[in-house]
């Protein structure tokens, strides 16, 4: 598993830091939204005010822990990423990828 991205989370549980991978360096948020139907994302993953990706809220089974689920796609990207929020140290959130 690779980090590639570091994020803090407010009060209004708006996430905010930065994605970084070969072809994409950007300052992202990673903010709530309201669902209008069960498959709808939970979150959605700005770069600026360009949407990048989509997240659902998880649970982790053997811990129960909350982390983000997330699907990251850009034109610069030869495919979409699929990578999870996870909490880190105190406050901080890590980006972890893997294939």
């Amino acid at each position: 598993m690779a980090q590639i991205g570091s994020f803090s989370r407010d009060e209004n549980g708006i996430f905010t830091g930065s994605i970084r991978t070969l072809t994409l360096n950007v300052k992202a948020t990673i903010r709530p939204v309201d669902r209008d139907n069960d498959k709808a994302p939970d979150h959605r993953v700005l770069a600026g005010a360009v949407e990048i990706g989509a997240g659902w809220t998880k649970s982790a089974r053997e811990t129960g822990a909350e982390y983000l689920s997330l699907k990251l796609d850009d034109p610069s990207l030869p495919s979409p990423i699929y990578a999870q929020l996870v909490q880190g140290d105190g406050a901080h959130w890590k980006l972890i990828w893997s294939r």
